[in-house]
């Protein structure tokens, strides 16, 4: 069975027993918590939710909170001397999915 679960403005398909790195969440780590936005359910019976299915949530722990890789922008104008260079890493938390219940 795996779900489709909306987190963060972002979608993702998740599993029993699956890790997925999503955007950092305010939850401590060890902690339990539920997202309660499940778009889809599939596996031997499929439920399309309108716009989430009624009655589904997936328990996730949180397993830790880290950092993703650099991100390097950089802006550019020609034959004006300006040149910016910054550097970005994004806030991330990651999960362990322990339940799906439809």
């Amino acid at each position: 069975m795996y779900a489709i679960v909306a987190t963060c403005g972002k979608q993702y398909r998740v599993e029993k027993g699956a890790t997925v790195i999503v955007d950092r969440l305010d939850a401590e780590v060890g902690a339990e918590i539920t997202l309660a936005d499940v778009l889809f359910v599939g596996g031997d019976e499929v439920k399309v939710g309108t716009p989430t299915v009624d009655g589904a949530k997936v328990t996730a722990r949180v397993v830790s909170h880290d950092q993703g890789d650099k991100v390097i922008t950089f802006r550019y104008k020609a034959r004006k001397r300006t040149r910016v260079r910054n550097g970005f890493r994004a806030s991330l938390t990651t999960l362990e999915i322990t339940d799906i219940q439809a």
